[in-house]
């Protein structure tokens, strides 16, 4: 037995002190929200009500710093995201290509550079706290064209294939012996650990270290 009521039950009953033109209960609700819901969307996609322009653009906008460097001997200022890597601010903005971007996590030393004569994975340095350093890059390591004992070193001993691990190994090399970590083919090897050669060249690597450091 069906329960449905009928229309007129839902209707208000003739005599009743609502007047014709009063808005029935269904009406009021769908019209509420429908207003409500344009409302809505005109804060929210029109982005004028709820959010201004100044604060809209200042929210696309990602934070950037001012950072003053010296590199390769020649003094450096460029505002960059905060996010620049020493490695993208170097390959990107200042051109310098030398530098390999290989892992990209600090594993493989394809990109490393000395920051205030000491060996950095460029990678992993925030450009922005380098502010005064000074950065030298494989390109800057040759005086002119007269390349650096390490460079001539890394030719006269064949010691690279494919490379591309060739800058940073380069540059690694140089810290090691200024640091005071050449005097034996183990420690060369020890400290030069962490500039990985996927051909396989370390014992080329290993000597043209050592003739650099003066030892062949």
């Amino acid at each position: 037995m069906s329960t449905e009521l009928p229309e007129s039950a839902l209707s208000p009953p003739t005599g009743s002190s609502e007047s014709s033109s009063a808005p029935t209960r269904r009406t009021f609700i769908a019209t509420s929200t429908a207003v409500g819901g344009v409302v809505l969307a005109g804060g929210v996609i029109g982005g004028t009500s709820l959010v201004g322009p100044a604060e809209a653009t200042a929210a696309e906008r990602p934070p950037s710093s001012r950072v003053s460097l010296t590199v390769n001997g020649t003094r450096r200022t460029v505002t960059v995201d905060n996010r620049t890597s020493l490695l993208d601010l170097l390959r990107e903005h200042f051109g310098l290509t030398g530098s390999k971007k290989g892992c990209n996590a600090g594993a493989c030393g394809a990109c490393t550079v000395l920051v205030d004569g000491h060996r950095q994975n460029s990678c992993l340095t925030l450009a922005v706290r380098l502010e005064g350093a000074e950065v030298v890059t494989v390109e800057g390591l040759a005086d002119g064209d007269e390349l650096h004992p390490l460079q001539q070193a890394f030719i006269d001993q064949d010691a690279f294939q494919c490379g591309y691990c060739t800058p940073g190994q380069i540059v690694s090399g140089v810290g090691c012996i200024q640091e005071g970590h050449s005097d034996s083919p183990e420690e060369i090897r020890e400290w030069m650990s962490g500039n990985i050669c996927r051909c396989g060249c370390y014992v080329k690597i290993v000597r043209a270290v050592e003739q650099a450091a003066g030892r062949k």
